[in-house]
């Protein structure tokens, strides 16, 4: 096989036992990398009731074909393992530079099993593997722990993926953090990690990745490259701005939430936009592993000095959605976020639930505490003292730490919940874009945009404009094919911004030079379908009805928006679900058929 190794590394916290594992071409046609690696053994290996933060929960760390190759952003590896934050599926991806290094060191996958009965490391040095003691790296902040590794192992050319205080303190909405700043952010996924006592697992790589004919691969490369640089948004706005290059365009299309949802546009956007870091506070931008794109930011702060980030979601979690305006508290606060391996957007998330408990008068301040500062929109001063509070679970912070709908739930209002399967949701208001709101909502990871970014058709105008109030079989099937591109993007180690510049028969070409395949785009597509699909089946061992839980909050389905561009809108999911089921060849209450399960070769799961 080529850009395969072929060989997944299995490690038993449990018992200490680590084991090599082999995989065949008939394995990788099917699965291609990543989440369709993971959820193939989620379903073979796992009881998908399991409690989550159990050692019957598995975490794998998975990369694709194009993962280490110079396919551009060709350095993506994705955590598949048990969500604690919904019970169902977590699939969290990460760019920088650890997947290609863990590539490099000649592995495809990680899977780990079991629970340490104390903190642990994982060290792969090529074909050496151990696992070592981490007492005293436990309670160290991501930065802290990496500083401390490098001068450990004596390579600053090291790469690892690890939690900060967060994930060991079972934080519901912890990250797992690699280089720093980038984090495979959604789920929980940092929290599983903790239980398992497993502090980071730390990779140096020295091979490189056989492509099955070098030339043409180069070849199609430059091709792809040359798209994605000539692109407006991937060589223009991504580049120039960073991701915030959205505040303004989302803000002006009345798609921002603010407050909560409560509003969908922000009187201050501008004032933390893309533009307005750049002018404020950016040094220069920094790309993951093969990026032509380069849409992260290196920014510095009189406080904190040179962080990272934040992204567009950030600024949004930590900003509007708390009706907070200062840019600079809102950096600070997302690279403590960073430190101590946070999910942005579930935080976010929750603090605006909290702000609205709060509002409503259902939140006091004795709840709080006297010392606490008050939930009231706007007061940025909530993110300086919760951050730490949660990642600690100290006080108030330990309620927190459990997310938006579980708060929400204690105090029985979780109509002021703003997420989907109980993740909280992204900054986008589907009020404004009725395509959007049904890949809300029948996302296998909860809310989540990533997934099925129908901002791009809806909004942007990728691959073509849609009006994004139109709710016909166009749009619903649209829907179900950026879901099952997407998939087939993060199976093949990409990033989903090379959907900026690049179509379905783009990554067909990249894969068929890199792999010595000949496969059609339609039978790369349906990879996507059977990982959605197998993701789905999880989903529904683990639990899911979909009648109840495929939906939006409350607000969204019947409080029209109060002004802006989409003044009067509510989403009309009750008219789009029937058909998105229907379109996928699942049954009337959303189950996958028999014969659809036996098509896509995952009725033996």
């Amino acid at each position: 096989m080529f850009a395969y190794w072929g060989k997944i590394l299995r490690v038993n916290l449990t018992d200490g036992t680590i084991k090599e594992e082999h995989f065949d071409e008939e394995f990788a046609k099917k699965w291609l990398g990543t989440r369709g690696f993971g959820i193939y053994y989620l379903l073979k290996e796992m009881d998908a009731t399991a409690d989550p933060l159990s050692p019957e929960n598995k975490i794998i760390y998975a990369t694709g074909p194009l993962t280490g190759t110079t396919a551009p952003t060709g350095g993506r590896y994705m955590v598949i393992t048990k969500s604690p934050l919904t019970g169902y599926i977590a699939m969290a991806n990460s760019g920088g530079f650890f997947g290609a290094e863990l590539k490099f060191a000649g592995w495809d996958a990680v899977i780990v099993e079991g629970a340490s009965d104390h903190p642990v490391y994982l060290y792969i040095n090529d074909e050496s593997v151990e696992l070592r003691d981490a007492s005293h790296l436990w309670g160290k902040t991501s930065g802290e722990t990496e500083e401390a590794l490098k001068e450990e192992i004596g390579d600053n050319r090291i790469r690892m993926a690890l939690i900060g205080p967060a994930g060991e303190n079972l934080v519901r909405f912890s990250a797992v953090m690699n280089d720093e700043h980038r984090a495979a952010a959604r789920g929980g996924v940092g929290a599983v990690m903790g239980s398992k006592k497993l502090k980071a697992i730390v990779v140096r790589g020295h091979k490189r990745v056989e492509v099955a004919d070098r030339a043409k691969f180069t070849s199609v490369v430059k091709e792809k490259t040359d798209k994605l640089r000539n692109d407006p948004v991937a060589g223009g706005g991504l580049p120039k701005y960073g991701t915030a290059v959205l505040v303004n365009i989302i803000n002006q299309n009345g798609l921002y939430p603010t407050r909560n949802f409560q509003d969908s546009q922000f009187e201050y956007a501008e004032e933390q936009s893309g533009e307005a870091m750049t002018a404020k506070y950016l040094i220069r931008n920094k790309p993951c592993y093969a990026c032509p794109i380069g849409c992260g930011r290196v920014n510095k702060l009189p406080t904190t000095g040179v962080t990272e980030g934040p992204e567009y979601e950030s600024i949004w979690a930590l900003g509007a959605h708390n009706g907070i305006n200062d840019l600079a508290t809102i950096i600070e606060a997302n690279h403590w976020a960073d430190e101590y391996g946070l999910d942005t957007i579930s935080l976010g998330g929750t603090l605006a639930t909290a702000m609205e408990l709060y509002e409503k008068g259902i939140l006091k301040q004795e709840d709080l505490g006297e010392e606490a500062p008050p939930f009231r929109w706007g007061n940025s001063e909530v993110l300086h003292y919760y951050i730490e509070k949660i990642a600690k679970r100290e006080g108030f912070g330990d309620k927190l730490a459990e997310g938006g709908y579980r708060l929400a739930e204690m105090y029985g209002h979780t109509e002021y919940f703003m997420g989907v399967k109980k993740q909280e949701l992204p900054a986008y208001d589907p009020r404004g874009a009725e395509g959007h709101g049904l890949g809300y909502a029948t996302n296998n990871r909860g809310g989540c945009h990533i997934k099925q970014y129908m901002i791009s058709p809806e909004i942007l105008g990728y691959p073509y404009k849609m009006d994004p109030h139109d709710i016909g079989d166009e749009k619903v099937k649209m829907v179900i094919l950026f879901q099952d591109l997407t998939a087939l993007i993060d199976a093949a180690g990409l990033c989903v911004f090379t959907t900026f510049g690049l179509g379905a028969d783009d990554y067909r070409d990249m894969l068929n030079a890199a792999l010595g395949w000949d496969l059609s785009t339609e039978e790369y597509l349906k990879i996507g379908e059977r990982i959605w699909n197998a993701e789905r089946l999880f989903n529904l061992k683990a639990g899911l009805d979909p009648l109840k839980e495929d939906t939006l909050p409350k607000r969204l389905l019947e409080e029209p928006v109060r002004n802006g561009p989409n003044k009067g809108h509510v989403v009309r999911l009750h008219l789009m679900l029937p058909k998105y089921y229907e379109f996928r060849g699942w049954t009337g209450d959303g189950r996958i058929t028999e014969e659809k399960m036996k098509d896509l070769g995952i009725d033996e799961l």
